[in-house]
């Protein structure tokens, strides 16, 4: 009965009354400090399509479950979601976090897509084919930022740091190593750590005892373990380009590492009101001024953009069902946004190849230098980590 009443109410939702963004996400818990941009963001997407005159004709309004962090609770936000009437269900940010209520989005036939996730699993292969991603896989930073160092930085050897404790480092760490193949930038080594080691001397003395430096470090981490060995480094002397991935995107965690210098990270975006392309810096400022800040990284501004996507798609079906929608965006191919083109196929529902804004720190501010994209896109082997 319960099924029954779900599919009558979503029927309902689709024929006649407002289409639904339903949002099963955190709102308390570790991931709410993930979640809450984008969060914020769609909010701002469903107010601004509402001025435009909503979709379809009709208003656009959303709706939220609190996940509070947990899966068994992400799995029960996701089905209230679907009760709800949901056309398309927004999830957290993490595979891991949303993909519980991406499943119940798939066994209700409903569309969903993660806040950020840069894993390709958040899509056809993991939450199933329904489910998308707003953002790039994490392969593509690690072989944009080692395609950028070797052309633009003149590097020629380089040197891996791997915090080994998640899979977005190893995903990082992949792509990374594949660019470097891709160009031919030469490896003198490798180590790992895990984020919450409280020290990487030993992997430090290993760099310095190399019979040359590398010209380039590369740290496949995130905050906060990724600061504390970016400052460790710096104080052990070694003083060159160090390179990372869009997890090290913003400010607030900046003074863990005094006068941070020739940091270097791939986004694609700028949040820092100084993106190459006019759109992305008037969202920003719009954004700070609804909420009274800008969004902390670039995590804060992909899931508007595939809400505009989404919109397209559903604007050219002429409905809101998912068996309507997802093949409308999977011929999608190079179609523009703000951010620069998407593709999306009916085997990859997630970026395998995009353009990225070079970020560059210098005493401890990110700015722009730089635009890179790979020469072509990352395998399914490496996406998916099947071959080392």
């Amino acid at each position: 009965m319960v099924a029954i009443t779900s599919i009558f109410a979503a029927q309902a939702s689709a024929e006649d009354g407002d289409v639904i963004v339903g949002m099963a996400v955190a709102q308390s818990g570790f991931m709410a400090a993930y979640d809450g941009d984008g969060t914020n963001a769609i909010k701002m997407w469903v107010d601004d399509q509402n001025a435009k005159g909503g979709l379809l004709g009709r208003k656009i309004k959303w709706v939220l479950s609190d996940t509070k962090s947990d899966r068994a609770q992400s799995a029960r936000s996701g089905q209230e979601m679907v009760d709800q009437g949901a056309d398309i269900i927004v999830v957290s940010g993490d595979y891991d976090a949303g993909s519980p209520a991406a499943a119940a989005a798939q066994r209700a036939g409903k569309l969903s897509v993660f806040l950020a996730a840069e894993d390709p699993k958040a899509g056809v292969q993991g939450a199933g084919p329904y489910a998308f991603t707003s953002s790039a896989a994490s392969q593509v930073q690690g072989a944009s930022i080692a395609g950028w160092a070797y052309s633009k930085l003149g590097a020629k050897t380089e040197y891996t740091l791997l915090d080994s404790i998640n899979e977005y480092n190893k995903s990082l760490c992949a792509g990374y190593k594949w660019g470097t193949k891709l160009v031919g930038l030469t490896s003198l080594g490798s180590d790992t750590f895990k984020n919450d080691d409280p020290s990487i001397q030993s992997q430090i003395t290993r760099i310095l005892a190399l019979p040359k430096k590398p010209d380039v470090l590369m740290v496949c981490s995130y905050v906060p373990g990724g600061a504390s060995a970016i400052r460790q480094l710096r104080s052990a002397g070694l003083t060159m380009p160090i390179l990372s991935g869009s997890a090290m995107d913003g400010t607030y965690w900046v003074d863990a590492v005094p006068n941070l210098n020739d940091f270097y990270i791939p986004v694609q975006a700028s949040v820092h009101g100084d993106d190459p392309r006019p759109a992305v810096n008037e969202f920003v400022a719009k954004y700070k001024a609804k909420y009274g800040q800008a969004p902390a990284t670039v995590y804060g501004l992909l899931p508007y953009t595939f809400l505009d996507l989404w919109a397209r798609a559903v604007t050219k079906a002429g409905k809101t069902d998912a068996a309507s929608v997802v093949p409308v965006m999977e011929q999608y191919k190079e179609e523009m946004t703000m951010i620069g083109p998407r593709t999306f196929t009916s085997k990859l529902h997630i970026q395998a190849d995009v353009p990225m804004q070079i970020l560059k720190y210098e005493n401890s501010q990110p700015k722009v230098v730089d635009q890179f994209r790979i020469s072509e896109p990352v395998p399914f082997d490496v996406l998916f980590r099947t071959k080392n």
